[in-house]
């Protein structure tokens, strides 16, 4: 039955859903007299992008009161040699085309067969963004407090400038990163060097560091680098945390351990009494045992 009494909707879906062709289109469909809809969802298993063509034939052509359309819709798909590969100016190009110029687009082509996409409104309206790489857009996410980065490329000291300014609020950031870096660490874990603009996460209160390199867990804890003032939560391998902390006696990361309530680790862990002088205030430790 046609829900003709519907002015305004909202459906939010943080997961990753295959139940967009089958269950979420017909559902709008339904919704002919919709005045105001607000989407956010992330979509899998799909064969293509969706984009502003697909959007307007297969729902805003079907809502012919809606009048504001506020958005968020990421798009993971499998590529092969067979599948086009379109770019961010295509999809950019056909929100243009039906009237819809205040969007934002970012694709990503990653590994060898998988590539993701981005589309949404502006501004963004939404508290969580997912799978961001180093190709997000150059404006500033007001409302967003959790977000999750993945690359398979190394994230350097200026992605995370741009981060903390694009996303001023942030106070959940997980960090996944795959790549071995080659860097030269002596250079880089001196607690002096002057080389490095301080990053400011003036609300950040939860850290995921779901890496393969200390190179990240350095990047956040050596104060010389970034202040993380307000941080309670910090989920890491523990061998990476005793290597940058050297056994927990380096002052220079001391600071921004100081306040961490919660330690979460990938790894086996070790409890000594210079590890808890380390985290004077910790009140919860766990071991995952993931390796």
């Amino acid at each position: 039955n046609d829900l003709l009494n519907l002015k305004c909707f909202s459906l939010t879906c943080y997961n990753l859903t295959n139940a967009y062709d089958n269950q979420v289109i017909p559902l709008f469909r339904r919704m002919k007299n919709l005045e105001k809809l607000t989407l956010y969802i992330r979509l899998k298993d799909r064969s293509s992008f969706v984009d502003s063509t697909h959007l307007h034939k297969e729902i805003l052509m079907h809502m012919s009161q809606l009048h504001t359309f506020i958005f968020y819709i990421s798009t993971m798909i499998e590529i092969n040699d067979s599948i086009h590969r379109v770019s961010e100016n295509y999809i950019q190009k056909t929100f243009e085309n039906i009237g819809y110029y205040q969007t934002s687009c970012t694709v990503n082509y990653y590994r060898r067969f998988k590539a993701i996409c981005h589309v949404f409104s502006l501004p963004f309206k939404f508290d969580r963004l997912e799978m961001i790489t180093d190709r997000f857009p150059t404006i500033i996410f007001h409302h967003v407090t959790y977000l999750l980065v993945f690359d398979t490329v190394q994230f350097k000291h200026h992605f995370f400038i741009r981060i903390a300014k694009a996303f001023p609020l942030l106070k959940h950031l997980t960090i996944s990163n795959r790549t071995l870096l080659f860097i030269d660490l002596n250079k880089y874990e001196a607690d002096y060097i002057q080389s490095y603009a301080i990053i400011q996460f003036s609300h950040l209160i939860s850290l995921n560091l779901m890496v393969v390199n200390k190179y990240y867990v350095e990047q956040f804890l050596l104060n010389r680098k970034t202040h993380v003032p307000r941080l309670i939560r910090l989920e890491l391998f523990y061998s990476h945390l005793k290597n940058v902390t050297k056994n927990f006696t380096r002052d220079s990361t001391r600071h921004n351990c100081a306040n961490i309530k919660r330690l979460n680790f990938y790894d086996a862990c070790h409890y000594s009494t210079k590890f808890s002088h380390y985290f004077p205030v910790l009140d919860t430790v766990s071991c995952s045992n993931l390796i």
